[in-house]
């Protein structure tokens, strides 16, 4: 998005799996700085923080560890009590009929595709602006990728692109809610029903995520979350699935624990042994009861992490308008967005410098950041299994030359906002601090 003096560029907002995106963390850096010493030579003459400020980090509290602790010592740590408890909450949070805890929300994708009747044969619509763990799944069930481009300015699929990808034999498409940015449902979920197709949401970025005065995780008939270190709420790895239908809910958890019968796990608990059958060939997916004890407080706090992240979002923004680097495009008036991250577009004409070269120099001034993301199609499995080429999809292509996700945990401090306020106006050549308060004003 060309920058003018007439007009500031909207854009693509924030997304995650247990995605494991190309962080800049600064882990495992022996270099020890001195006060005003710079890192690496950097361009930008900014002074390094110390310590490192690390991209995603979670806000874990003593609840959380105490809850782990009584785990621990109650000897139960595998899937168990506190599991079921966890689901029974999650399903309560997002007002969906049945929650499935599992160990991943690729796990959860897996499972929703397979359970769906996806396989050898089927075609599955997605974006290729996504994780590779969303087309992987589709791969994992025999059926084939149908990969389509995004929405320049959202990051979202493009559901004209979508509609005119389906042939008889498409089964689903999965829809990813991108930076936590709910997708146009109404018009998936009008597709879908004419056309005959499972929906299969790939929320790993949305749990808090709102459409039209619906909680994504009611919308499609599967709906995958994640837990991973970076997101919202965290379980340190995990997943859960949220569907309305009993017998597909029923149907996930034989599928995710190698396939045996009924609440297998209770077969070591103090409801004496049981038996169990194995009625499919399964999968090791399950949740242990260590994840979800930190799941169940995290739960509890996630809503309230939002004001706090949507305040530095706000802070950013304001910080960011007269750098020469394009913003995210703004909310919907009547969705919640619930962004893990916080993503630029540096383009380097307009910026002077690379989307590289500008990670680069936060890098030397100590501050983390993300890649979120370079589109499947680019990446050499899909270009050679499938005979994409990086030009096939502009507008995903022109996201991921440029895209670049800043720090946005709840458990930022003033100070550490203000750091990379300071930090980015120096990597795009300017000194302003713009230091303050998130919340003041």
């Amino acid at each position: 998005m060309p920058k003018s003096s007439e007009q500031r560029p909207g854009r693509v907002g924030d997304r995650g799996h247990e995605r494991r995106a190309d962080h800049i963390t600064g882990r495992g850096r022996a270099t020890q700085m001195v006060p005003g010493e710079t890192r690496g030579g950097s361009s930008a003459q900014g002074v390094a923080r110390e310590p490192f400020l690390v991209f995603g980090a979670p806000n874990i509290g003593a609840d959380e560890i105490q809850e782990v602790i009584d785990s621990l010592r109650s000897g139960w740590i595998g899937t168990g009590p506190k599991v079921q408890r966890f689901e029974e909450q999650f399903a309560g949070y997002i007002g969906a009929r049945h929650a499935v805890a599992v160990n991943s929300c690729t796990a959860a994708l897996h499972l929703s595709l397979l359970v769906a009747g996806v396989g050898p044969g089927d075609e599955v619509i997605t974006t290729t602006m996504t994780f590779p763990a969303t087309v992987n799944t589709i791969i994992h069930c025999g059926a084939t990728p149908i990969l389509v481009d995004c929405d320049r300015e959202t990051g979202l699929i493009d559901v004209q692109q979508a509609s005119a990808a389906i042939t008889p034999r498409t089964r689903a498409i999965v829809p990813v809610h991108l930076y936590g940015r709910p997708c146009d449902m109404g018009a998936i979920l009008a597709l879908a029903e004419r056309h005959g197709l499972v929906v299969v949401e790939d929320a790993a970025h949305a749990v808090e995520a709102v459409w039209r005065g619906r909680k994504v995780g009611t919308l499609g008939d599967f709906t995958c979350f994640s837990f991973y270190v970076t997101k919202n709420m965290t379980t340190g790895e995990g997943g859960m699935i949220t569907t309305a239908d009993p017998a597909m809910a029923e149907k996930l958890k034989t599928y995710g624990l190698h396939g045996l019968s009924g609440d297998a796990w209770k077969r070591f608990s103090t409801h004496g042994y049981r038996h169990y059958d194995v009625v499919y060939p399964g999968f090791k997916y399950n949740m242990t009861d260590l994840q979800a004890a930190i799941g169940l407080h995290q739960l509890a706090r996630v809503d309230g992490w939002l004001p706090r992240r949507t305040a530095i979002w706000r802070r950013y923004n304001d910080a960011f308008a007269d750098l020469p680097i394009a913003l995210p495009t703004p909310d919907l008036a009547d969705c919640v967005h619930a962004p893990p991250l916080y993503t630029l577009l540096v383009d380097a004409e307009q910026a002077g410098c690379t989307r590289d070269e500008f990670m680069r120099r936060l890098y030397t001034m100590g501050i983390g950041t993300g890649v979120h993301y370079r589109a499947v199609h680019i990446h050499p499995y899909y270009r050679e299994r499938f005979g994409y080429r990086p030009g096939d999809f502009p507008a995903a292509n022109w996201i991921s030359e440029r895209t670049v996700s800043l720090p946005l945990s709840a458990k930022l401090s003033d100070g550490d906002v203000n750091d990379v306020i300071r930090a980015v106006g120096q990597a795009c050549g300017e000194g302003k601090t713009h230091e303050a308060s998130v919340f003041s004003s």
